[in-house]
């Protein structure tokens, strides 16, 4: 068994409309994300899943769907006001 490579990683997890994920892994990858380490060499590295978002705009808010202070459900495709991202970090056992 190989032993597991102590070069740090993370996980990202974004959201995105369909239509804009082929751009997006482009630069994302672009980046050297999406690269697992070990003998393989295995580049752009991903997976992907559709899903339904919820949401409820604050006072503040300028939502592109829905309305402030009514919850939304989306599960079709829609501009973002703030991108919608998650980075975790790895930890090697």
């Amino acid at each position: 068994m190989a032993m597991a490579s102590q070069e740090q990683r993370y996980k990202l997890i974004f959201t995105t409309p369909p239509q804009n994920l082929p751009t997006i892994k482009t630069a994302v990858f672009a980046t050297g994300a999406g690269s697992y380490p070990g003998p393989g060499g295995y580049t752009e590295v991903c997976f992907t899943m559709p899903g339904v978002g919820q949401f409820r705009p604050g006072n503040s808010a300028n939502p592109a769907v829905g309305e402030k202070g009514k919850l939304e459900e989306v599960g079709r495709s829609h501009p973002y006001e703030e991108p919608a991202y998650e980075v975790y970090k790895l930890e090697n056992f």
